[in-house]
């Protein structure tokens, strides 16, 4: 069975993710939800997405999509698995071939949109706030997608989407 690809990331009501540099909100109860759900699980990024975050991500291999694989620093920990690859698809093949039963793909927004076409599920921490910033997260179809589920918090809820077949 092929393992379920699904795009993980915090958006404002109005779709932003960021303005390129970081984004525009931070939850201790969404990074420790991010943290416990992608623990294990191949993660494909974007250059920028990973230097933001500024580190290897122990427990889990990272995939960095970059233009130039060779300026990608490699973990030397054992305690996190990293590579550097120029496209989405050779991250997504790449990931295949690890034993996993899903892999996440974590933006930036790029990557989501080269991503969409391969995605099953949308793992979501939508924020009930809007924000500016020039990244968006791509525009969820409902005649494409359908909601799952939702946890509901006072300024954001958890949301998870499946794709039609």
């Amino acid at each position: 069975m092929s393992p379920r690809i699904i795009a993980i990331a915090i958006l404002a009501a109005n779709g932003v993710l960021g303005d390129g540099d970081k984004q525009p909100f931070e939850f201790a109860e969404d990074w420790a939800r991010y943290k416990q759900v992608t623990s294990g699980h191949p993660m494909i990024m974007g250059r920028r997405t990973h230097d933001a975050i500024g580190r290897w991500l122990p427990g889990r291999t990272t995939i960095v999509v970059t233009r130039n694989p060779a300026e990608v620093e490699l973990p030397t920990s054992e305690q996190a698995t990293g590579y550097a690859v120029t496209s989405v698809d050779m991250a997504l093949s790449l990931a295949a071939e690890l034993e996993t039963d899903a892999i996440y793909v974590a933006g930036g927004g790029s990557i989501y949109a080269q991503a969409w076409p391969y995605l099953t599920d949308l793992d979501l921490t939508e924020v009930h706030a809007e924000a500016e910033g020039s990244v968006h997260f791509p525009e969820i179809d409902p005649t494409e997608w359908v909601e799952v589920r939702r946890e509901v918090h006072p300024e954001f809820d958890f949301v998870g989407y499946r794709r039609l077949s």
